[in-house]
């Protein structure tokens, strides 16, 4: 029968008596360790010096603003108000209650990517097109652990992949909006950023951070149409627009911005200079 998909997921992997492993924190673990893995490799075919210590320092650095970013992001953009959190001021430090944007997220690493390109000495923008090809593994892993979660469903369809989702989300089949940002701003980016990539030399400094601008922001901008908005805040302006949707614009404009400073300038990726043989 069509749409009898029925969504019957564990959120948490296991337990250990007050310690408890949840799948969606696995996701950020294997998604920052697969990301490290993809920027060395990267920095390694673009002959950049990354070593040890400079990656360590990359990723410490964009932990924090992806952490710090994404939460300060969902407190602005989707919480329950400003006054709510003036009141409760430890509820921003609240993640177990949920609640991170990947906007706020982006911004956050961009942010720190500049702390990280003084430390190491990489170019900034040579240090964002290496995190930007690496992102969308990220995502792809944050998605599946949405669906794993039961959260961030999209609204009702027949279709005959519609999935029953339960508790807040009713009996009525649904978009798994999840796993369809899943393939977009996962597999899609991922495969164009790293095809773009492969060639060598390397396209000039800044084409990644401004293609990945744009590609996630027009597969957000659509697959907001399918996803459900967050109950607290509804449709915007005359109901059809998101907040997704909102703050995606912006992310395409720059993008577009970055790409052009990126095609014109044509300033060559580079690092800092390769050690001679034996020292």
């Amino acid at each position: 029968m069509l749409n009898d998909i029925y969504w019957n997921l564990d959120p948490v992997l296991f337990s250990a008596g007050p310690f408890t492993v949840r799948w969606y924190g696995i996701a950020y673990v294997a998604g920052f360790v697969c990301a490290a893995l993809l920027i060395w490799r990267l920095a390694k075919r673009w002959r950049i010096r990354v070593d040890a210590d400079a990656l360590l320092t990359i990723m410490f650095c964009v932990i924090i603003g992806v952490v710090a970013g994404g939460r300060l992001g969902y407190v602005l953009f989707y919480g329950n108000g400003l006054e709510f959190y003036l009141q409760n001021p430890l509820e921003v430090l609240a993640f177990n209650h949920g609640g991170m944007s990947f906007h706020g997220g982006l911004v956050g690493a961009l942010l720190a990517g500049i702390a990280a390109a003084k430390m190491t000495g990489i170019p900034y923008l040579t240090l964002a097109d290496l995190g930007c090809v690496a992102a969308p593994i990220g995502l792809f892993f944050g998605r599946l652990a949405n669906f794993v979660n039961g959260e961030l469903w999209g609204g009702p369809t027949d279709l005959p992949w519609g999935v029953v989702f339960g508790g807040a989300a009713g009996t009525m089949p649904r978009h798994p909006s999840q796993l369809y940002e899943a393939l977009l701003e996962g597999v899609l980016i991922f495969a164009v950023l790293f095809m773009l990539s492969r060639r060598l030399p390397p396209r000039p400094r800044g084409t990644f951070l401004g293609v990945f601008l744009i590609m996630y922001g027009c597969c957000r901008f659509a697959i907001e149409f399918v996803r459900q908005p967050d109950v607290q805040l509804g449709y915007l302006w005359g109901g059809w627009l998101t907040m997704g949707q909102l703050l995606s614009v912006p992310l395409v404009l720059v993008g577009i911005g970055v790409l052009v400073y990126a095609l014109r300038m044509k300033k060559p990726q580079q690092g800092l200079p390769e050690l001679p043989q034996g020292e």
